[in-house]
């Protein structure tokens, strides 16, 4: 049986002295974290916290599931400490009994206990953790000096507010303009079967077919509250309040070309809305990364792209 992490305490700031892996996160709702370290840290570079989407782990940024290094080795080859947590309830992360109504904002706020924790750190985002994103910057701008986010859901000041009703959300399944929206009833987590991963995780060329099975055994429950509210169903999505306390703010967005429920129009409006940078990776001459870009085959090479943008920005 696995050890559960040393709680070495750290001061806030100080991640040079912090452990392999912690708890960080509120009271309420405890995450866990590996902290993968670089050989030799280059001075002046922030940390980076990679967070994943929604069904999924920390692991996505670990190792890819056909056993190449994932991102977090990469970037802390490239110099840099990285922070990989498990959202509430995910992974190594506890789960409490109203797991099934885990709220966005829920998220959010442990995701922002770890910023506290660990100090100014670059905040690298992926699809329904990109409305925790934005509520983090306009809360606390002064603990992300910058936001990689890669297919992220929009604020849902940007989304319609969809009917409360299961029968009107179904109508809506296909359309990509919506999110290709999906309704989830609050008194049971949802699980994602083999068909669901494979229609919209899992379809792009690029993604690794023979370790498919080793991806879908990485897939986890999720809270359909968060769900509903990525959907922004009943109006009840994660908003920011003011869109100009983004606008000036280092955000960089990246998109694939095969990533059903991010069309480059959706989210070229969301890097629009917030001031950010859009990279439509076709327009680089990349084409055939879908919505899990971070363990596709050209996985390192996308990893080096975002490197050299935070390098150029200094962060």
């Amino acid at each position: 049986m696995k050890a559960v992490p040393a709680q070495r305490e750290f001061m806030p700031g100080s991640w040079d002295n912090a452990p392999s892996a912690f708890y960080a996160g509120t009271a309420a709702h405890p995450i866990y974290v590996d902290h993968v370290r670089p050989a030799h840290r280059v001075p002046g570079k922030p940390p980076v916290v990679m967070v994943h989407g929604g069904g999924h782990t920390g692991a996505c940024y670990l190792a890819t599931p056909d056993f190449r290094p994932g991102w977090a080795p990469r970037f802390a080859a490239a110099g840099r400490s990285v922070f990989v947590p498990d959202w509430p309830g995910h992974g190594r992360s506890p789960m409490g009994p109203d797991f099934a109504r885990l709220g966005t904002q829920d998220v959010a706020s442990a995701l922002l206990g770890l910023l506290e924790r660990v100090g100014p750190a670059v905040l690298l985002v992926h699809s329904a953790s990109g409305p925790m994103a934005w509520w983090i910057v306009e809360q606390r701008p002064d603990l992300v000096p910058a936001v990689v986010a890669i297919a992220p859901g929009p604020p849902a000041n940007l989304l319609a507010d969809l009917p409360d009703d299961p029968a009107a959300v179904l109508k809506l399944r296909d359309d990509a303009r919506a999110g290709c929206p999906v309704y989830s009833g609050e008194e049971s987590p949802v699980w994602f079967g083999a068909e669901f991963a494979a229609a919209y995780w899992a379809n792009a060329p690029r993604f690794p077919r023979q370790a498919f099975e080793n991806y879908r055994r990485s897939i986890v429950p999720e809270s359909a509250r968060i769900l509903n509210e990525r959907f922004n169903i009943g109006g009840r999505g994660l908003r920011i309040s003011d869109p100009s306390s983004l606008k000036g703010h280092r955000i960089l967005i990246v998109t694939g070309d095969h990533d059903a429920r991010h069309p480059r129009e959706v989210d070229e409006a969301t890097a629009s809305y917030l001031g950010a940078e859009f990279v439509w990776l076709p327009e680089r001459g990349i084409r055939g990364n879908g919505h899990m870009m971070m363990i596709e085959d050209n996985s390192d090479d996308l990893a080096a792209m975002v490197l050299g943008w935070l390098d150029a920005n200094n962060c």
